[in-house]
């Protein structure tokens, strides 16, 4: 349950426009152009202005349906708007070159800026660390697009607390470091790992915390039972390697109690399960993903 105060808590996902995610086989398995355009309509009409997407979304469809969106948006509605896109997930670069290379950064940026009509990425990630390059390479590539006018700030996703700390110290005091602003990563009731040093090393750094999969795939949406297979078209039965590892008793388990909390608030389980990271302290924001009206409905966003 999301109450309306808590509105610029509350992040639209664009993940599932073209695909799901990045991953080249699951494009195509995602929502098409039309019905992420209505989704984005119906984000907007709650009063979301958060959007986030990435490079590799559906190969570059997300960015481009993102970018449609906003240009149908009158001058008002745009000046409420903040997007966030990312850079580095390895779908995104054929060998040999390295994701996170200048040579790619300074290559997805301007195809990004292109898809999504910006002249400038309000908030500019890096989608996940790169091992083949040096962090100081992709900082300095950062640092002439800050420098450039092309990003306003930058954030990291997928991090360890040790690359936290890493980008901090090469960063230092400069220019770059005061524009180094959001960690995304994974953070819901079955995903706990940031608990608690992570959320509260990026607090005392004035990191925003920005927990992306709260619902953890649909797993904390109420809707799968143990006993039960997936309805062929949800995202576990489309891309079961992602969750197999979840589906475990204990998982069921922390379900049916989530379902049992949310009875006694009358919360949606959905709703509950956002309740659980919005109440975590540390938690900045979270990225919701529906894929439908009812499912926006569940989220209980706005209510209260």
């Amino acid at each position: 349950m999301i109450r309306t105060e808590e509105l610029e808590r509350i992040v639209f996902g664009c993940g599932n426009i073209g695909g799901l995610g990045s991953s080249p086989v699951l494009r195509g398995k995602g929502d098409s152009r039309e019905q992420g355009l209505a989704l984005l309509d119906h984000a907007r009409d709650l009063g979301l202005t958060y959007f986030d997407t990435a490079n590799t979304y559906g190969g570059g469809v997300s960015e481009t349906a993102l970018g449609e969106w906003l240009r149908r948006q009158d001058s008002a509605a745009r000046s409420r708007v903040h997007i966030a896109t990312k850079v580095g997930n390895p779908n995104g670069c054929a060998p040999p070159d390295r994701p996170l290379s200048r040579t790619q950064i300074s290559f997805h940026l301007d195809a990004s800026l292109r898809r999504l009509g910006l002249e400038q990425i309000g908030l500019y990630y890096l989608h996940e660390f790169d091992p083949l390059t040096p962090l100081d390479e992709t900082l300095e590539a950062l640092e002439r697009a800050r420098a450039h006018g092309k990003i306003a700030a930058f954030g990291v996703s997928n991090a360890t607390i040790g690359d936290l700390k890493t980008v901090l110290t090469l960063t230092g005091n400069g220019a770059l470091r005061r524009v180094f602003t959001h960690v995304q990563n994974q953070f819901n009731l079955l995903a706990q790992a940031d608990l608690p040093e992570l959320i509260l090393f990026a607090q005392a750094q004035g990191l925003a915390y920005v927990a992306f999969s709260p619902l953890a795939g649909g797993l904390l949406s109420g809707k799968y039972r143990q006993d039960q297979p997936a309805n062929p078209a949800d995202r576990i039965a489309v891309a079961p390697d992602y969750y197999r590892h979840l589906l475990t008793p204990g998982t069921f388990k922390a379900v049916d109690e989530l379902r049992q909390r949310a009875a006694v608030h009358g919360w949606t389980v959905p709703g509950a399960a956002l309740r659980f990271v919005l109440d975590t302290p540390g938690v900045n924001s979270l990225i919701v993903a529906p894929r439908s009206m009812e499912q926006f409905a569940a989220y209980e966003i706005g209510r209260g």
